[in-house]
């Protein structure tokens, strides 16, 4: 088995190390402290594909495999794990989600704006009856 990166592959991780460095890493002290940060940032990652790099062309991805996703959150983590994340949950909870069972009407509606990163894909989850004070979200809807 061959584990080496396709060129492709190569060509990803330098271009995410490369927005990281520029983008994310002069910024991450000052968001952290003042708990925000630059939403144009979104943009940004769309703007290189980043919000549906392993979503078929189709439906407004970038079409590449799972490793290219892996790569993405990869460089992402190396700036700050609220990218990684965010990017993880919105390609991997949600958009992939879409992909594999949602209908075509659902994928065109909601999958392509989240590809191209028109829209960012977001989960939700509540564990009722757990956690400190065994409080849920429901408990305060």
């Amino acid at each position: 088995m061959d584990f080496d990166f396709s060129s492709e592959q190569v060509l990803l991780r330098q271009t995410v190390r490369k927005f990281v460095d520029d983008e994310i890493l002069p910024h991450i002290a000052e968001w952290d402290t003042g708990g925000a940060f630059d939403p144009a940032i979104w943009k940004r990652l769309a703007d290189l594909g980043l919000m549906g790099v392993c979503i078929p062309e189709k439906y407004g991805g970038s079409g590449m495999d799972y490793n290219s996703l892996a790569i993405v959150c990869e460089e992402l983590e190396r700036g700050d794990t609220a990218f990684r994340t965010a990017v993880s949950v919105h390609t991997g909870l949600n958009s992939m989600s879409l992909l594999q069972w949602g209908t075509e009407e659902q994928k065109e509606q909601f999958l392509v704006p989240q590809a191209k990163g028109e829209k960012i894909g977001a989960f939700g989850l509540t564990e009722p009856g757990g956690g400190v004070g065994r409080f849920s979200a429901f408990d305060y809807c």
